[in-house]
């Protein structure tokens, strides 16, 4: 019999703290840097994100996220034969955050290991989950993108503060006969290290270089349309379906004028796409669940719905999974 890998349960976690574009102006006019709730949405689509407190790390919202997960699939952490979190903000250097969170939901025993792919590392982590199952060594899969990227942030950089926020989403994906995830395509290409980085180490016990976040924004924007365009075609190619099967896109939410210029060479209409950057702003690893789990919980997406997921992150790393919820 071949095995499938299907979604059989969605979950997510936003921090409590949601910080308005006016409240990220008056942060910065603080340090004496111009900003508006205009500036930032005509340029990102974005109006609010997330933040975490003090003593919050991605483990916890990656706990509540993996749990609402669960509870949807019906079934309980002691199910799970699988961990993989993703996640470019990991509570520490090691061990890996999904041990973390695996010993938070109070089970052990099963593999838990970490993917760090920037804000492609859902998709990462999906392809691989996906073929774990294939295999015939994986029975039921938790897999989350968690991040609190605003520790990674320059507040002295009003073009990428703006952009990022904190968050979780989690699925539960299950073995069976029926189709559910039918084509996944990733890739890399590192010599684009250098326009989406957060360079620093830590070395000696202190760190070395930059902790925070760097990023070229033109170079990203040009890079991303071209490539996701590219990666879904050949997940669709891959399956034997085309760009009218889609009945939901769910792109990383990066910029609402990426994901508009990649619906756009798709030829579907942003009607089809799930649009959660505006309040969300880009959580990184997490966007992608957190938006999916947005439109499962709206109603909108729904059993038998043709979707495909994509992203594209730092490294530079970028890739789709295309499934039959």
């Amino acid at each position: 019999m071949t095995r499938y890998a299907r979604i059989t349960g969605t979950g997510s976690c936003l921090p409590p703290r949601r910080l308005t574009n006016a409240d990220m102006a008056a942060l910065l006019a603080a340090r004496g840097i111009e900003t508006s709730d205009d500036w930032i949405i005509e340029r990102t689509g974005i109006r609010a994100r997330h933040f975490v407190d003090e003593g919050v790390y991605a483990s916890d919202l990656a706990v509540e996220a993996g749990r609402h997960a669960l509870a949807a699939a019906g079934i309980t952490a002691a199910d799970i034969d699988l961990i993989i979190v993703a996640t470019s903000t990991p509570d520490m250097v090691f061990p890996s955050t999904a041990t973390i969170v695996q010993h938070k939901l109070g089970v052990a025993g099963c593999p838990a290991f970490d993917v760090q792919a920037v804000c492609s590392g859902f998709i990462y982590a999906l392809t691989v989950a996906d073929a774990m199952i294939r295999a015939g060594g994986v029975q039921r899969a938790l897999v989350i993108g968690a991040e609190v990227f605003s520790r990674l942030l320059d507040f002295n950089d009003r073009t990428t503060c703006v952009l990022f926020g904190d968050g979780a989403g989690a699925v539960v994906l299950e073995a069976g006969a029926e189709p559910g995830i039918l084509a996944t395509d990733i890739h890399a290409d590192g010599k684009h290290t250098g326009i989406l980085c957060v360079p620093g180490h830590v070395s000696g016990g202190e760190v070395l270089g930059s902790p925070l976040l760097r990023m070229d924004g033109q170079a990203v924007f040009k890079l991303a349309v071209g490539v996701l365009e590219q990666t879904a075609r050949t997940s669709l190619e891959k399956a034997g379906r085309t760009a009218e099967d889609i009945d939901w896109l769910i792109p990383h939410q990066a910029n609402i004028r990426i994901m508009q210029g990649t619906a756009r060479k798709l030829r579907l209409d942003m009607d089809k796409v799930i649009v959660t950057v505006d309040e969300h702003g880009n959580t990184s690893a997490a966007s992608i669940p957190l938006a999916l789990d947005q439109g499962v919980r709206s109603g909108r997406i729904r059993p038998g719905h043709t979707l495909l997921l994509e992203g594209v992150g730092g490294g530079f790393t970028w890739g789709s999974v295309l499934l039959d919820f």
